[in-house]
């Protein structure tokens, strides 16, 4: 698969964070520990710091919730007090939900499925688009084939090469990272889905519905564009297709020029210089989707 973001995650354990500096150090997502459990007073000390000062720095996050529930019931108050603790945010990557408890080691598949289902139905009910946080023995022992189905996967597996058979949009390969800006080791993860594309065009996570074309803003370096044989130009203003394109393309840099926006083959080709080696060509803007 290919890597499209490549992020950390943390909590209270990193302490206070120069993100700025985490940004400048190649850093593209980050996700952040909300909170645990399903009491007041639960919510991670540095959430709210975290989230400012990440997204200020312009870097998209996304959140997380570590559960110890071993009910359905107590599933539904996490997912209750989640929801609590991230309203009035905007997440361009998942809400996820973690499940790992020495408590809950003794649950069987079908329970610890019917947990999960529990807190990520109320979830999605509310408009978030969540995945479930696991490590490899659980994932392959402590799911239903139907959790698959239904939910998106962040895999931890801290190793070089992952032989998790299952499909998974996220995986945390280390916890032994360093990162310039965080004192102490991190989590290192690598993003397989153009998660803000899929927010901001379905409106989800606290973002706007903005359609599958998009508006406005809604056009972003790297967002992920889907061509049918659409024509594509040599420059902003020539008149005349030089071809008919088809297939996953990524806008180079959101800005519009004349009606058109300019796209890559590649995520990893954004932004890059000298422009002729990394862009594509340029499309109209209505012919985006």
């Amino acid at each position: 698969m290919e890597i499209l973001f490549k992020g950390i995650d943390v909590s209270k354990w990193q302490g206070t964070i120069d993100w700025n500096k985490v940004k400048n150090a190649g850093v593209q997502f980050a996700m952040l520990r909300a909170g645990y459990g399903r009491y007041e007073g639960q919510a991670d000390e540095y959430f709210e710091e975290n989230y400012k000062n990440a997204t200020a720095a312009g870097l998209p996050v996304g959140a997380y919730h570590f559960s110890y529930a071993k009910t359905v019931e107590q599933a539904k108050a996490e997912a209750a007090y989640c929801k609590k603790l991230i309203a009035g945010k905007t997440f361009a990557f998942p809400i996820a939900y973690d499940v790992e408890d020495d408590g809950q080691a003794s649950l069987s598949k079908d329970q610890i499925s019917a947990i999960v289902d529990a807190f990520c139905s109320e979830m999605e009910a509310a408009g978030y688009y969540v995945c479930v946080y696991m490590n490899l023995s659980w994932l392959n022992s402590k799911l239903t084939d139907d959790m698959f189905k239904k939910y998106d996967v962040w895999l931890a597996h801290w190793t070089k090469s992952t032989n998790f058979a299952r499909s998974y949009g996220m995986w945390q390969y280390t916890s032994d990272g360093a990162v310039d800006g965080i004192t102490g080791r991190v989590d290192l993860d690598y993003a397989y889905k153009n998660y803000p594309n899929i927010m901001r065009v379905n409106g989800l996570n606290g973002f706007k519905k903005e359609g599958a074309s998009g508006s406005g803003s809604g056009f972003t370096a790297r967002m992920m564009v889907t061509l049918d044989n659409t024509p594509l130009y040599v420059s902003a203003t020539a008149k005349t297709p030089a071809a008919y394109k088809s297939g996953t393309f990524y806008l180079y840099d959101g800005k519009e020029m004349s009606g058109r926006y300019r796209i890559t083959n590649s995520p990893s080709r954004a932004g890059k210089t000298p422009i002729s080696e990394n862009v594509t060509g340029y499309v109209n803007k209505a012919d985006l989707r």
